[in-house]
């Protein structure tokens, strides 16, 4: 098969049907991304049954968007307190003398 090869995956959002085409080696992220965002969907329609199936997926998307940048934020606090921890302890190390057999 070619690069450009696609497949065809059905996917489910609050109970209606989409087909969308995917490569086959990302079919399973597909379906485990629209799982996600169909219990994000559902859950936004079970509080506010009066919007239309588009705001809610504009909301699910908002609160995803909100989840990942929030993720990305920590990572990144994450490794900043890592670099500076392990800036410190490099920096202990090369002040202690070395020892003596």
């Amino acid at each position: 098969m070619s690069d450009d090869a696609r497949s065809t995956v059905e996917i489910t959002l609050l109970g209606r049907a989409y087909v969308i085409a995917c490569p086959p080696e990302e079919e399973a992220d597909l379906k485990r991304a629209a799982r996600y965002l169909d219990r994000a969907m559902h859950g936004i329609h079970s509080r506010s049954k009066v919007l239309g199936d588009e705001k809610i997926a504009i909301m699910a998307a908002l609160n995803i968007t909100h989840e990942l940048l929030r993720a990305q934020d920590e990572q990144r606090a994450s490794e900043e307190s890592l670099t500076q921890l392990n800036e410190r302890l490099e920096q202990a190390l090369g002040e202690v003398p070395p020892r003596r057999s």
